[in-house]
């Protein structure tokens, strides 16, 4: 796999079990915190600023599924640097130096809020970058990191679906305990994202919400995180193909000020356990009929 910024961690990691023991794979693709040197030298807010971005440790808190037969995918690259949970091409032309290619969307929602693939802003609002990029950079990014990264995410999913006639993607994400505007209410401890019941089964939201709820956790739906690109993108119930996003707020399993792994850590990593080993048993034909995605 290519390295990136010649650093010797590979930009992204698949760990797969020796035996599936269920069509279920778990992705962190916002956990990166490798920081190329040349992106922090373009910086103008230091590196605790931008880890901000980050959904620290979520990457720590699955990564033990791998050795109870689920296939496990973490990002090593910070989102601020590129967001795989976008389309590929949602860019800013503010950001750069040059005319961006006619196919790209320059007009997203996500963009207007400066967080295209290219982010322009980390979460809380604050400008990235000193100067505007060249567009090669910008396209390099998209084909070394994010493109790749995607190819091996759909050959994971083509690999389950073969196997196993049908897929379901949980993709994990953290989000701030407190939202940026006052008006938002506080947060639940997890946000389950299924882009309102377009990217999977119900079956799929009600079981994570009974494992989750018994466990003690307050949850909520859809409300303020529905799914991003990875959610709408692989998420076709139709084709067998079940997506669901798990938000989990930062200040169950984290001190949030000092970016440290909380009290609470160890006992959540085992209540994704519990979630994942529960997800195993739902039964594949509950999940509907659908038609065999194309090859």
């Amino acid at each position: 796999m290519t390295q990136f910024d010649g650093d010797q961690s590979p930009p992204f990691e698949i760990v797969e079990p020796a035996t599936w023991r269920a069509p279920i794979i778990f992705n962190s693709p916002h956990s990166g915190s490798i920081y190329p040197e040349q992106f922090l030298a373009a910086s103008r807010i230091d590196l605790a600023g931008l880890r901000r971005s980050e959904d620290s440790f979520m990457d720590e808190l699955i990564g033990d599924l791998a050795g109870a037969g689920f296939p496990v995918v973490r990002v090593n690259f910070p989102r601020s640097y590129v967001d795989v949970n976008r389309e590929p091409y949602e860019l800013d032309p503010r950001m750069f130096m040059g005319r961006l290619p006619s196919f790209a969307n320059t007009r997203s929602m996500r963009v207007a809020g400066g967080l295209g693939t290219i982010p322009r802003v980390v979460g809380d609002g604050q400008e990235i970058y000193r100067e505007r990029l060249s567009v090669d950079d910008a396209l390099g990014r998209i084909e070394t990191l994010y493109k790749p990264y995607h190819r091996a995410l759909r050959r994971l999913i083509h690999t389950a679906h073969q196997t196993f006639g049908t897929v379901i993607l949980v993709d994990c994400h953290s989000m701030p305990s407190i939202g940026i505007s006052r008006d938002e209410p506080r947060r639940p401890d997890i946000v389950i994202g299924d882009r309102y019941g377009t990217s999977c089964a119900p079956l799929l939201p009600d079981a994570v919400e009974k494992v989750m709820g018994d466990l003690g956790y307050s949850l909520a739906r859809n409300k303020p995180y529905a799914g991003g690109f990875i959610t709408e993108h692989y998420g076709n119930p139709a084709s067998g193909l079940h997506t669901i996003q798990i938000e989990l707020n930062r200040a169950v399993y984290m001190d949030e000020r000092r970016r440290e792994r909380g009290p609470r850590f160890g006992q959540v990593a085992s209540d994704f356990r519990t979630l994942a080993d529960a997800l195993a048993t739902v039964p594949l034909d509950d999940l509907g009929s659908f038609q065999a995605a194309a090859e």
